[in-house]
Formats: C-alpha cells, sequence, structure tokens
C-alpha cells in the first residue's frame, strides 16, 4: 500500500513537472477559453488584401482563403486545438465584428494606433507593413511631395492610410477633400485606372499584386510610412489574448511567423 501510495505521489509530482492531460504551449487548452463559440476561433478579416488575406482556390487554401495572416491563424487554432472560421467582410466591419463580440480576433494587416487601442487589445506585431504610393505611368505625380498638389488621392476605407491621408497638411495629411475611401483596394485601382482619382495609398504587399496585375501602373520609391501589424482582440478579453500572444511569441521565436511570411513575400 506505501509503496502504491508513494507511486501516485511520484506520478503526481511528474505531471506538474512536464505537464499532463492536454494543454498546449501556452497551459491552456481552447476548450477553456472565452470564445463566441466554443471549441472555434472565429476570425474577421477583409480578404482583398494581397499576400495577407486573399480568397483563394485549390490545394493549400483554407477554407477559400489563404495569405499571411490565414496561415498564422491556422497555426495559432491548431496549437489551441480549436477550429479556424474565417468571416470575409469591409475592413472597418472586421474591426467592428470583434468589439461587438462576433469574432474572437481581427487579422487584417492591422496597424496598432492608441484610438483603436481604446476599443480592443493588441498582440505582439508579427510583421511589419510598409505603405507605399501607386500611380499610372506617366503621371506628373513623380515623387510623394506631389500628392500635396491637389491631388485626389484613393484608400481603403477604415485603414491607416485613410487616417493618416485625411488628416490636415498640418499634421501631415491632404486633407479629407482630398481622399476618397473605397471598400478595399481593388476598387480603389480601378477607380484610378479610370481616372476617378491620381493616386493610391496602401501597403507594399498588395500594392506589389496589384501593379503587377495592372500593366501602366508603378509605385513610386520611398516609403509612405512604416507601420507593425498586430493581431486584435475585444477591449478586456484578457485571457484570449495572452493565449494567442503565448503562441504567436512561440511561432515568432521559433521561425514559424518568418517561413510563412518567406513563402509569401521574396527577399529582393
Amino acid at each position: 500500500m506505501k509503496k502504491l501510495l508513494a507511486l501516485m505521489m511520484s506520478l503526481v509530482m511528474l505531471c506538474a513537472l512536464v505537464g499532463c492531460g492536454d494543454q498546449q504551449t501556452g497551459g491552456q487548452t481552447g476548450e477553456e477559453l472565452p470564445l463566441v463559440e466554443s471549441g472555434k476561433l472565429i476570425m474577421s478579416t477583409n480578404a482583398q488584401f494581397p499576400p495577407y488575406e486573399m480568397v483563394a482556390d485549390g490545394e493549400g487554401a483554407y477554407a477559400g482563403f489563404e495569405g499571411i495572416d490565414v496561415e498564422i491563424a491556422a497555426a495559432l487554432a491548431e496549437r489551441l486545438n480549436l477550429e479556424l472560421v474565417i468571416d470575409d467582410m469591409d475592413f472597418d466591419s472586421a474591426l467592428v465584428a470583434v468589439q461587438q463580440g462576433k469574432s474572437d480576433m481581427v487579422l487584417a494587416g492591422l496597424t496598432y494606433r492608441e484610438d483603436r487601442d481604446e476599443v480592443m487589445d493588441f498582440s505582439t506585431s508579427y510583421a511589419q507593413g510598409v505603405q507605399v504610393v501607386i500611380v499610372p505611368d506617366g503621371s506628373d505625380i513623380t515623387d510623394m511631395d506631389a500628392l500635396a498638389n491637389d491631388k485626389m488621392i484613393g484608400v481603403q476605407r477604415g485603414t491607416t492610410g485613410e487616417i493618416y491621408a485625411s488628416d490636415t497638411p498640418e499634421n501631415g495629411g491632404y486633407g479629407e477633400d482630398h481622399v476618397r475611401a473605397y471598400d478595399n483596394g481593388a476598387l480603389a485601382v480601378q477607380a484610378m485606372l479610370n481616372g476617378q482619382i491620381d493616386a493610391v495609398i496602401i501597403d507594399n504587399g498588395p500594392a506589389q499584386a496589384y501593379v503587377e496585375a495592372n500593366p501602366g501602373l508603378h509605385i513610386l520609391d520611398g516609403e509612405w510610412v512604416v507601420e507593425d501589424y498586430c493581431l486584435a482582440v475585444n477591449e478586456g478579453n484578457t485571457a484570449l489574448l495572452e493565449a494567442l500572444n503565448t503562441e504567436l511569441e512561440a511561432m515568432i521565436a521559433d521561425g514559424t511567423v518568418q517561413t510563412i511570411i518567406d513563402k509569401y513575400i521574396t527577399a529582393e
């Protein structure tokens, strides 16, 4: 009896040391997390933002989507033993979905801002975003300074591109009268091709894709602004954020995130 008791005590101590049971890297299973729907990790996004999120078919696509954010989200869900559900919508609607408890997190090329931090909680940054300017070939906009010369600029609605560009000239923007917002970058580019606007400000990843798909466009030299990408959860959802952050930081440390980024963005 004493030997049996000693054996049981040893097993308890071993479990305490190495972690027995269905525990993930963060020490918390998905079933224990405060989620919109038990067993599922619902991600809101705008799948018009290549190479971070895109609608896709065929091998390699996750439920009809692919991209850097999609693969990172899928890896997070797997590590937390959850099913990833992707909800595609306009960018600003993706932010609202998290705040209204309709999604668990937003991954959509999202950058940190203090005003956003008042209504959402942000993760560790997992990638850097560079916003650039697209113009038609032959445009008299030959550098970024020329954007201030009463040009009409297209942006994606709800993004930092819209926020910064719409600000006053005193604050480094161009004024609301010189900025037109579209539901996604593709619509902004099409408006420029139609001659309705003079330039488009958007992140470098999608900018490269749009220029490649539309002959007659090019990207101006230089960076319009540089930002850090994060995922975000609803304000106060500390348990979920901590679990996601633990796994995300582990994926950054072991090279998983960089491998995903390198798959879609080739170093030049």
